[in-house]
């Protein structure tokens, strides 16, 4: 695997998790991996998707009347007590910065009428963005046979997540008071690690050490999932330092770029250019070799119209596809027209009657 040979510091020999990853935030292209599409029980990384559901679908500045049901929840909790009134945002920081369990069952209450009803929405959305691997049967992560997910289903989530304003500043958050509450985010990475801005921890016995994490450097995101981690800060720490020290974002296709020309039977003109249609940018580390490959026709019959597609532009880097951009012609081609037939009494009268 060649990311995992250019981030030196920090090779599969070298890192304590079981399954981990590491993904370009903007672009989804994968800088390293170890197992990253094993199922795994993933405690409370689960809150990702309870807050991003929460974020979407509610307003953060309601009132939730704590119920009964979400008093007394096993395991780390904001100590939440019947009847007390919180804001959908004060909540939030209670599930994300403490992992408060009974704040993932109040929220859920509220947004999804019951808990049951709140896990469909979790498991709608996981759907929708393409998270084969996951399934949820709870919003805080208490071990279930049938609550999983992957590195990469992970990872894909938190970049998906972390282009929503709330769910950015509420993971980004250090220090919080929430009414008599003082809450400190539980993700030391926060202080430790350039840029870090997110994202969750998670531990059960079963499930043992996970963690999510993000970083922004220069206006370039990256994002790190490790499970079963006994050495996670330190590894998330090397991963991300490695990532962006070893792959620089460049520009691979630039729109209105021409990529290559095409014959054209029968038109004005011999040849059409080919256009692309969208810029494409990747981090690319200085060992990669880059190469685009044109798949289009190999000749176009006149008319060609401009605007028209052509194929694609595939980018390959170390000979694997990594994109494509699609191509359209340049210009405009008209069909050739053809000289007029001579009459027959044109020879013989010099073309005049």
């Amino acid at each position: 695997m060649l990311a995992a040979v250019l981030l030196l510091s920090c090779r599969v020999g070298a890192l304590s998790a079981q399954k981990a990853i590491l993904i370009d935030g903007e672009t989804g292209r994968v800088l390293f991996e170890k197992s990253a599409d094993s199922r795994s029980l993933i405690a409370s990384t689960t809150k990702i998707m309870t807050a991003l559901v929460v974020c979407e679908q509610c307003n953060v500045l309601d009132r939730v009347k704590i119920p009964k049901e979400a008093v007394g929840i096993e395991g780390s909790s904001m100590y939440l007590k019947e009847g007390e009134v919180l804001t959908v945002q004060e909540l939030l920081y209670g599930l994300m910065l403490h992992s408060g369990n009974d704040a993932a069952v109040a929220l859920a209450i509220y947004c999804g009428g019951t808990v049951e009803g709140f896990a469909q929405l979790m498991n709608d959305k996981a759907h929708r963005l393409g998270l084969e691997g996951t399934h949820f049967e709870n919003p805080n992560g208490l071990d279930s046979p049938g609550h999983y997910s992957t590195a990469r289903d992970l990872a894909v989530l938190t970049a998906y997540a972390m282009k929503n304003p709330i769910f950015l500043q509420t993971v980004s958050t250090k220090n919080v008071r929430v009414g008599t509450r003082s809450l400190q985010n539980h993700n030391k990475l926060l202080w430790r690690v350039e840029g870090a801005d997110g994202v969750k921890t998670g531990y059960t016995k079963a499930a043992g050490r996970i963690l999510v994490s993000s970083a922004t450097r220069e206006g370039r995101r990256l994002i790190c999932v490790t499970i079963n981690d006994g050495n996670d800060w330190q590894d998330h720490a090397a991963l991300l330092n490695d990532g962006f020290s070893r792959f620089e974002k460049k520009q691979l296709i630039t729109q209105g770029e021409c990529l290559g020309t095409r014959d054209v039977i029968g038109g004005q003109a011999e040849k059409v250019q080919l256009m692309a249609v969208e810029d494409f940018s990747l981090p690319v580390a200085a060992q990669e070799q880059v190469e685009i490959v044109i798949s289009a026709p190999g000749f176009a019959y006149a008319p060609v119209v401009q605007g028209q597609q052509a194929g694609f532009a595939y980018v390959l880097i170390d000979g694997k596809t990594a994109g494509k951009v699609p191509l359209v012609y340049c210009q405009t081609v008209e069909q050739e027209i053809p000289p007029p037939k001579k009459h027959f009494w044109d020879g013989w009268f010099g073309g005049k009657r």
